[in-house]
């Protein structure tokens, strides 16, 4: 028995590109305004794991300093974890003291 999937090349072609879709919902402000928030939630914790990575700490070891755990540093990597002013200044302390030099996070306003 062939159960093999068949496709459909004439649906699949007319398949409409991501880049186009994104093109026109952030026409919509209330969207682009989402979207632009996500991005530069995503772009913070991809900061805060870069350092991380170049004090050479685990996220355990980044965790057990910040006295949080393994998975809060991990959804704070991963731009799933609520973080405050308190938190992101304990952070930065943390890996300033283990790269020996000043650790900054910045947020700017797309106002």
């Amino acid at each position: 028995m062939n159960n093999k999937k068949k496709y459909n090349l004439a649906k699949i072609q007319k398949l409409t590109e991501l880049d186009d879709v994104l093109k026109k919902k952030l026409k919509n402000p209330k969207f682009k305004k989402g979207f632009d928030l996500a991005l530069k939630r995503w772009d913070l914790a991809h900061e805060i794991m870069m350092a991380r990575k170049k004090a050479k700490m685990t996220q355990i070891e980044f965790a057990k300093e910040l006295k949080t755990s393994q998975s809060f540093v991990a959804r704070a990597e991963n731009g799933g974890q609520n973080l405050t002013i308190n938190v992101l200044m304990r952070m930065a302390d943390v890996l300033s003291i283990k790269q020996k030099k000043s650790v900054k996070f910045q947020i700017v306003s797309s106002t």
